[in-house]
Parts: C-alpha cells; sequence; structure tokens
C-alpha cells in the first residue's frame, strides 16, 4: 500500500452549523493527538456543488460522507468522522489499519439502542431507530480508489436513500473491512472503556444540556476550553482595534 501524496491523512469531517462547536473540538483533539500531517476536510453542505443534502437525517451531512470517494477524484485512502467524535489516541494509528482488500473499513457495531430519542431537548431532537448495521457509516476508512466505490457518484449519493447508503449495500460483505470496536466507541450505548480511542456521542454531543456528564464530557470540554481560548486572539489589540 502506497503512502498518500505528501505523507498527509485527508480527514473529511461532517459539519452541522446547529452543533458547530463539535466540529472544532473533534479537530482540537486531532491536532492534539496526531503524530502526524492531518488535512481537514468540513462537508459542510454550502461548500459542495451539486449536492442538495437530502435532510431527512438528524444531522446535516447524514448523505454528504459519500461524497468522499468523488471528492478524492477516485484515488488513495481518505477518513470520514462524524463531528460529534473525540480522539484519545493518535489518528495515526487508524490509518495504519487500511488494508486494500476493503473497499471501506468501519467498526461493524452490533447492538439495540436502549434510547428512543437522540438530541434530547434541542432542535435537532429526533426518534433513535434501530437498523441493520447502525453507525457503520459513522467513522470510514474510504479506499476511495477501489472499484466498487466507483458507483458512489454525487448523483448516487443525492438518489440512493439511507438504507443503501448506510449499509453499503452496494458492496459485498467481503469488502467491508472491520475495525476494533474502540476506534467508534459510543458514548452511552457501550459501557465506560478507559482504553478507547475514538469515542463517538452518537446519542448526544456534550453541548447539549442533556448530555452535559455524559461519559467522556470532562474530556470533551477540556477541549472545548482549548479551542475558546485560541478565538483568533480574542484578546489581543494592535493600535487599540481587535485582531
Amino acid at each position: 500500500m502506497e503512502d498518500q501524496p505528501g505523507g498527509l491523512i485527508p480527514l473529511f469531517s461532517g459539519y452541522d452549523p446547529r452543533e458547530s462547536i463539535a466540529y472544532h473540538v473533534l479537530i482540537q483533539s486531532v491536532l492534539q493527538t496526531s503524530s502526524v500531517p492531518v488535512c481537514d476536510i468540513p462537508l459542510h453542505t454550502s461548500m459542495l456543488k451539486n449536492f442538495d443534502g437530502q435532510q431527512d437525517g438528524t444531522n446535516a451531512f447524514i448523505y454528504s460522507r459519500f461524497l468522499v470517494p468523488s471528492l478524492m477524484n477516485y484515488e488513495g485512502w481518505a477518513l470520514y468522522c462524524d463531528s460529534d467524535m473525540l480522539f484519545r489516541d493518535d489518528i495515526a494509528k487508524l490509518w495504519e489499519l487500511r488494508d486494500d482488500r476493503y473497499a471501506v473499513m468501519v467498526v461493524k457495531h452490533d447492538y439495540r439502542t436502549r434510547f428512543k430519542l437522540k438530541a434530547i431537548g434541542t432542535a435537532m431532537e429526533a426518534r433513535n431507530d434501530d437498523y441493520p448495521r447502525k453507525n457503520w457509516s459513522s467513522m470510514v476508512l474510504w479506499n476511495c480508489g477501489h472499484p466498487s466505490n466507483r458507483i458512489v457518484t454525487t448523483e448516487f449519493a443525492s438518489q440512493a436513500g439511507g438504507k443503501t447508503l448506510h449499509r453499503f449495500n452496494w458492496l459485498n460483505d467481503d469488502e467491508i473491512g472491520e475495525i476494533p470496536a474502540k476506534w467508534n466507541h459510543l458514548v452511552g450505548e457501550y459501557p465506560y472503556d478507559a482504553n478507547a480511542k475514538l469515542v463517538h456521542f452518537t446519542l448526544g454531543s456534550p453541548c447539549f444540556d442533556y448530555y452535559r456528564h455524559c461519559d467522556y464530557s470532562d474530556e470533551w470540554r477540556s477541549y472545548k476550553e482549548q479551542v475558546e481560548r485560541a478565538d483568533c486572539l480574542r484578546l489581543h489589540k494592535v493600535g487599540g482595534a481587535h485582531v
């Protein structure tokens, strides 16, 4: 397997303006833990030409994650993460798990949720239904150059629908590789794990009041404080003007 050009890890991140702080915290956690260069590409709907976004899910990036192969021009590998995640270990260790035998690699969750709602108390509140391969697509190592991913065009991502996309139904089962569960630990669904490497606030981010005391929320807030302290150096002044 060849390294990416320039040695960069292309990280595509979900972005929803209703919880933009979650995106910034995710990236701050990458900055603090990564031992290698990372190129972050936020999947903000207004930046994605000819893509309507299909607003039939909880967040704004429910389908844009499937644009990754085409955005990479069907070359190399890329990583996708939902924005409501937090890296607790080096992203390079996750990147090293790439295996060219597979079109995608994911944590193959097999669980039934105990919670009927998610994002409780917010404008994003929604039913939390069970379905096959739930949360498989929340973190994906994409083999963008794999021939089976050629079908995943902008038109396909816009029209195929949730069942086809989130269950990776365009792929054969043997084209979906498995990543250890510690790289997509579902907060609230799984018991606390001190060794979790990437945690996913799938029920709701700690930025929402209802989830402010969930597992790993103290770590999340620590990164949030770092983001806020670095907020364009708000306290610096030049000639009496804020910069």
